[in-house]
């Protein structure tokens, strides 16, 4: 499982957006096959923001490219549950992570929402 995170572009839908981002980052081609949530970044991160935010997090499936390192990405690795390294937290914490591996790991998924 990677991680992969950014704004959504003016003009772009969400899905196209996160296509783009796991290319920047992550060199991978992907497609986008379901959404495992929509939260309320300051119900599950710290800290608080002075504005809100709205994440996304989508199941993706690989279907090319490889990585390069790049301005925003030095390394790139895939790791189990049980391995996770340190956690920018204010991004994404252990909990969103399992729920991530929750969802890839379930044949049937119910979005969840805040």
């Amino acid at each position: 499982m990677a991680a992969v995170g950014g704004w959504v572009d003016v003009n772009v839908s969400v899905p196209e957006n996160m296509i783009k981002e796991v290319k920047e980052e992550a060199g991978l081609d992907v497609k986008v096959t379901r959404i495992i949530a929509v939260q309320d970044r300051e119900k599950h991160n710290l800290p608080i923001y002075a504005y809100k935010v709205c994440k996304i997090f989508m199941q993706c499936e690989v279907t090319g490219g490889a990585f390069v390192s790049n301005i925003e990405t030095t390394g790139f690795a895939y790791f189990g549950v049980d391995e996770l390294p340190c956690l920018a937290e204010e991004k994404s914490n252990r909990e969103q992570i399992e729920m991530c591996f929750r969802a890839m790991r379930s044949e049937v998924w119910e979005a969840l929402y805040d």
